[in-house]
């Protein structure tokens, strides 16, 4: 039963990764989502049955569009991979408790905004429009310890970034800023403040790497927001043992 059930998960996962790799495309451009089938974003040729079917059709296809052979990005099938590994990591970790819908719910929002900060180096409000009342009713049903702490965490989120901003004078975006400011709610103060670190600590040293291998310019933008879905995905799952660990330390 266990494993059908992590089955289930990893299946649901893939195919969710699929649609979110398509909200993740359309919001920005603030392209339908009726009667439109998926297409090719170059020569805008609908695809067919078998080029829709996640993770796989990447292969099926050898990574290039059938119609114009251009190379489809590997977002594709690493975001539909990745949230079916998410899906499956929460009810493993979690399992059928109020706190699995929050995990669930807060990976979709990740895969979705890696996407878009990736592909459009944006953090659309929309989407945090959407997510934000599904997460202040989980905190509801199933809440932190204190209560409040959602509330602090919002905060300090939002504060976070925004003295940054202020600071670096445009250092960080906008987006960023409301992307914390959620993020908050769903994990309290202290582990708003760890994702903060590790998503800072990631970005150093893969940008780093990435400018000694000239793969991007000293002062060229790079999208955070990937930094910012990892440092929540360690600090959701993991965050109470790093900050035990740590303060063990002392």
């Amino acid at each position: 039963m266990e494993l059908f059930w992590s089955s289930i998960f990893f299946l649901f996962g893939i195919l969710f990764g699929s649609f979110f790799n398509v909200v993740g495309l359309r919001v920005p451009q603030k392209l339908s989502f009726h009667n439109d089938r998926s297409f090719c974003p170059r020569c805008k040729s609908q695809l067919s049955w078998y080029e829709l079917i996640p993770v796989v059709s990447y292969f099926i296809q050898r990574g290039k569009c059938r119609h114009c052979q251009t190379r489809i990005s590997y977002i594709y099938p690493f975001i539909e991979f990745s949230t079916g590994l998410l899906f499956l990591f929460s009810y493993i970790k979690i399992g059928f408790q109020t706190e699995l819908l929050t995990a669930l719910f807060l990976a979709s929002m990740l895969m979705i905004l890696f996407v878009t900060d990736m592909t459009y180096m944006l953090i659309p409000n929309k989407i945090l429009l959407f997510f934000l009342p599904i997460f202040i009713l989980m905190r509801i049903l199933s809440p932190l310890t204190p209560w409040y702490d959602p509330i602090i965490g919002a905060f300090v989120g939002f504060l976070l970034i925004a003295v940054i901003i202020f600071v670096s004078k445009g250092g960080m975006g906008a987006g960023d800023m409301k992307l914390f400011g959620v993020l908050g709610i769903v994990l309290g103060w202290q582990l708003t403040l760890l994702t903060f670190f590790v998503a800072a600590l990631f970005g150093a040293i893969i940008g780093g790497l990435l400018m000694l291998l000239n793969k991007v310019a000293k002062r060229e933008p790079i999208p955070f927001g990937p930094y910012i879905v990892v440092g929540s995905i360690i600090s959701y799952f993991y965050g109470e043992q790093i900050m035990k660990f740590y303060l063990s330390l002392f």
